[in-house]
């Protein structure tokens, strides 16, 4: 049932820690999940990223948790223990950050089974209408129809850890990479054969979607983050960062909620954003994107080409 429009971006569940009331068991590896085998972000390049707070009393100041997305730039008012901030490529560089006063979370997630049960995916929204520019804007939503094929290049960025769990140095710049789909069934065998779940337990939902390889992955404090794929010279959210095994390891790719199983929930909360703007490659984009399906392309040399 949909109970109006409100919202303004999404993310992952466990990344709100103790703002709501969810538990998350960080002891088997599968964690929230920083860019490994990244390269540092070009301005206005992704205008929807989000960097989400909460505050830290031992160095009183409101400290990166995780990613998000911007869908939306949607207001209201109240209060809430959680921090946004947008346009933003280096963390607590000219900090204006917004108050979060509503938060929901999709009604399917479980508490127990934290990320892994799926339905790993939430609303959040502003007390202050966002600003739009260059550097800030929403991103692209998919058809919920999509189909993305094996091997087809997205990209994913965060403030994260960049590897062997090493923090993110100063200035703490975003960082983005290139990671390949890799098809459900394929990412499924991968997990089965290489952990000790039970093989009766399906481990990559439906409402999943795996892509990465050794040494190119999201990893810690890049939960909630977007991942996104051209499509028709415009860029469109197929995935937001959610679990995975280690990070960057050869038989582990990293698994994002699927968005195309979530856009009718999304549209009963968030309104049709159509208001035309060039987004990070001058290209004019709105939030409707008619994608039906993304084949796989020859990836661009390197990020910059895509700036």
């Amino acid at each position: 049932m949909c109970l109006g429009m409100l919202w303004l971006l999404f993310l992952s569940l466990p990344c709100l820690g103790n703002t709501m009331p969810l538990t998350l068991d960080l002891g088997s590896g599968q964690g929230l999940v920083g860019i490994v085998g990244g390269c540092p972000v070009s301005a206005s390049r992704f205008p929807w990223q989000v960097s989400l707070r909460l505050y830290d009393m031992e160095h009183s100041r409101w400290e990166h948790e995780c990613g998000g997305s911007l869908i939306h730039p949607q207001k209201e008012v109240e209060a809430y223990g959680v921090r946004v901030q947008v346009g933003q490529l280096r963390l607590y560089e000219n900090d204006q950050l917004m108050k979060v006063v509503k938060i929901i979370r999709h009604p399917k997630f479980s508490e127990k089974l934290s990320a892994r049960g799926g339905a790993d995916i939430a609303l959040l929204k502003l007390d202050t209408r966002v600003v739009l520019s260059e550097h800030v804007y929403p991103v692209s939503l998919p058809a919920a129809s999509l189909r993305i094929s094996s091997k087809k290049t997205c990209w994913v960025a965060g403030w994260g850890v960049i590897e062997n769990y090493m923090p993110l140095p100063p200035p703490y710049h975003l960082r983005e990479v290139a990671v390949p789909i890799v098809e459900n069934n394929d990412c499924e065998q991968k997990y089965q054969t290489n952990s000790s779940s039970d093989s009766t337990t399906r481990i990559i939902k439906d409402d999943m979607l795996c892509a990465g390889k050794e040494g190119r992955d999201s990893c810690k404090a890049d939960s909630g983050g977007p991942l996104v794929c051209r499509w028709n010279c415009s860029w469109v959210q197929v995935g937001v960062v959610s679990w995975g095994i280690g990070c960057g390891l050869p038989d582990f790719p990293g698994v994002y909620t699927r968005v195309m199983s979530y856009v009718s929930w999304i549209k009963c909360y968030v309104p049709t954003f159509l208001e035309p703007l060039k987004g990070p490659d001058g290209i004019h984009t709105t939030e409707e994107t008619p994608a039906t399906h993304i084949d796989p392309f020859t990836p661009p040399s390197g990020p910059a080409s895509l700036s």
